[in-house]
């Protein structure tokens, strides 16, 4: 067997057992994949799959417990290309990001530019999806490490680094009946319709909660991943717009931004990285721009499993991005 072979396998796993799909992440044909899963099969002299017809149908019980070793040794062969780039000082790579919208337009920024000035041979790649499909990303190894905020509770499926602190704010039109309000109560905004991320619906969600708490139900008129959008539609008189302080800037200055009411809770964003995966330089350097109170070394001794992790507490936005701007 070869790592290729079992990189192959683990694709259409990780596929929905799909091959053309496999095929495509794996830039390989389909007819090429599937001699390799037959040649595979053949060598460890049972199926890993189970057919219906000629597509695949499920994972056999011996198919799984190939996958769980086979997703051991990708990782341990993919950690020892990294050991032995970074040994080399070689700076050219992919780094991927699965991290939500408002992340990627507004935080982010400042901090791959740096990263693109000192290793200008790396290519960065962005993939902003919605916070409930950031992790599963993170989980499929399509992403180096992952960005997502949560509001306190530390995010699973890795080890969570906390970078920064960040609140809500209210945002209406200068016309608007809060304008001139200040702090907006939880009773005022209950009473306007509201515009807001698309995590606002969900049961579970640190706004509704708060909303709850207080005995009232928000009236999401309508929700959106882009913080942009979120924007867009308020200016156009759809709602009370509560977003990111960090989404809003001098380009929104024909829109009066209050503070949220203290009761809805500040949220964390954090940087979850894989486990037992050992990381290019430059990774830990955007991780270091993003958050300049982490360590590089002790970074690594955590990544290594060698020390408990004890990370200093996060600053505010406020106060990180003067830090991290350009």
């Amino acid at each position: 067997m070869t790592l290729t072979q079992l990189r192959y396998f683990a694709a259409i796993a990780d596929s929905g057992l799909n091959i053309t799909l496999a095929a495509e992440r794996v830039h390989a044909t389909q007819p090429g994949l599937s001699k390799q899963l037959k040649q595979l099969e053949d060598e460890l002299g049972f199926l890993l799959f189970s057919r219906k017809g000629r597509s695949l149908e499920a994972i056999t019980p011996g198919g799984l417990q190939v996958l769980e070793h086979t997703r051991r040794l990708l990782t341990e062969a993919g950690n020892i290309r990294t050991y032995a780039a970074n040994q080399r000082g070689q700076n050219n790579g992919r780094l991927v990001l699965a991290t939500t919208h408002t992340q990627a337009r507004f935080v982010l920024p400042p901090a791959v530019a740096r990263i693109k000035q000192a290793y200008p041979q790396v290519s960065v790649h962005l993939q902003p999806t919605a916070d409930g499909e950031v992790l599963d990303l993170l989980a499929r190894g399509e992403a180096d490490f992952a960005l997502i905020s949560t509001a306190g509770d530390v995010p699973a499926g890795g080890i969570a680094v906390p970078l920064f602190r960040w609140k809500r704010v209210v945002l209406v039109p200068r016309d608007h009946v809060l304008a001139e309000a200040g702090v907006a109560t939880l009773q005022q905004l209950a009473a306007h319709p509201l515009v807001s991320y698309e995590s606002s619906n969900r049961p579970d969600s640190s706004l509704r909660r708060a909303f709850a708490a207080a005995g009232y139900e928000p009236q999401l008129a309508m929700t959106a991943r882009d913080a942009d959008l979120i924007k867009t539609y308020v200016r156009a008189g759809l709602g009370i717009g509560l977003l990111a302080e960090m989404a809003v800037g001098a380009g929104d200055s024909d829109l009066v931004v209050r503070p949220a009411p203290a009761v809805i809770p500040e949220c964390i964003a954090w940087a979850v990285l894989p486990r037992e995966r050992v990381l290019r330089d430059y990774t830990l350097e955007l991780l270091v721009a993003l958050a300049p109170q982490l360590d590089r070394h002790e970074l690594r001794q955590v990544l290594a499993g060698n020390v408990a992790p004890a990370w200093p507490t996060p600053p505010s936005w406020q106060e990180l991005s003067q830090s991290i701007s350009v």
